[in-house]
């Protein structure tokens, strides 16, 4: 059985500019009001019969969105990025642009990329880990990162 989650209305959002360098139109730093959707696949069990409570799930993923909001989103693990400096202020290089930003203003992601399909990735990955601690019998977790309404990336993470 599955639940459901969207986004926009359960208020799953964050705020975030970010960059895909060396892309023609998104190179540059610029923004996104997010939504995370979220499908929850599993047995259901427990005391009430839930797959997994609502109210889990929303915690978990608002947990993350809020780690992210207000952020300039960077992607640790990018070919394209190279940090002279990680302390504050961070310093990095995209071919011949220097960047210097404040560190608080900045979050690192242990990523590629800040694309809407490695950020559903993440947030995939954060919400099936810290539910797998809770409930064995999770099947699946996907997750669509909306950059916009009608425009998002989904990713499953699937029990192995």
């Amino acid at each position: 059985m599955k639940i459901v989650i969207n986004g926009i209305h359960a208020n799953l959002r964050f705020a975030s500019a970010h960059m895909i360098p060396c892309h023609e139109f998104c190179g540059g730093i610029h923004g996104h009001s997010y939504h995370v959707d979220v499908i929850v696949d599993g047995e259901r069990g427990g005391e009430f019969g839930f797959v997994v409570d609502f109210k889990t799930v929303k915690g978990i993923v608002r947990k993350t969105c809020k780690k992210l909001d207000h952020k300039l989103l960077l992607p640790k693990n990018s070919k394209e990025l190279i940090f002279k400096s990680t302390d504050d202020p961070l310093e990095f290089y995209i071919g011949p642009k220097e960047y210097k930003i404040p560190r608080e203003d900045c979050y690192m992601l242990p990523l590629p990329s800040t694309s809407a399909e490695d950020l559903a990735e993440y947030f995939a990955e954060e919400l099936f880990q810290a539910l797998a601690q809770e409930n064995s019998d999770i099947k699946s977790v996907e997750i669509c990162v909306n950059e916009g309404i009608g425009q998002g990336a989904y990713f499953t993470k699937t029990a192995e």
